[in-house]
């Protein structure tokens, strides 16, 4: 899944991407407001990580311009600003979370987990129907009960596909969803994937729409 981190601070900002990669996320790094506006309209992020004092244009007005807009992506502030009305005015803006710096890297993976939780109509770690569901815990998907592991982008291909049941998504917005920006993305690693998951989850799992794109059954 791909995480929007912004984050001013050079040393801060190399860290969290290099964990955040670690723990099998995709992570894209911009260092001020406006790059953080234009990387947001592009869209395919699963949460954002969003640091208040930046140059150029601050967090908040960040926050502001992206709920405006009609952008729903889950937003976890990440800030130094430890003053009780920057917290209620970030979340009166639209913030999902608000964690205080400095943190423990598990602290802020179980946070932004429980805002996509959220923002899936979760309370619980599990999503899915009653065949195919995935745990955003463990990053596991059950079929008919029984855990199968899956690699990180084989978590973030069935993560976009089980937000949506039943919807088509394209080649172009399950790429969106996977890849980070500098990715070499070959014009059938899709394809690759969806392969490799239909032998590990059935054949019937993940179901191609002849020039349109994949879907799971709603």
């Amino acid at each position: 899944m791909r995480v929007l981190l912004v984050e001013d601070d050079e040393m801060i900002g190399r860290s969290l991407k290099q964990a955040l990669e670690g723990a099998g996320w995709s992570a894209d790094w911009v260092r001020d407001g406006e790059l953080a506006q234009s990387a947001l309209g592009d869209g395919g992020y699963t949460c954002v990580l969003l640091d208040l004092g930046l140059p150029r244009q601050d967090g908040t007005e960040v926050l502001r311009r992206a709920r405006e807009r009609g952008d729903a992506t889950p937003v976890l502030v990440l800030t130094a600003r430890d003053g009780l009305d920057d917290r209620i005015h970030s979340l009166d803006l639209g913030a999902d979370d608000y964690l205080l710096k400095p943190f423990e890297f598990r602290e802020l993976l179980a946070r932004m987990r429980a805002v996509v939780r959220r923002r899936d109509g979760a309370a619980h770690s599990l999503i899915g129907g009653s065949t195919l569901q995935l745990d955003l815990t463990t990053r596991e998907v059950l079929v008919d009960g029984a855990r199968e592991a899956l690699t990180a982008r084989e978590f973030a291909l069935l993560h976009a596909l089980l937000e949506r049941p039943g919807a088509i998504l394209s080649r172009e917005q399950l790429e969106n969803r996977i890849y980070g920006w500098g990715e070499e993305v070959t014009s059938n690693a899709i394809d690759v994937l969806i392969h490799g998951m239909r032998r590990k989850l059935g054949a019937d799992s993940i179901r191609n729409v002849r020039g349109l794109g994949w879907r799971v059954a709603a």
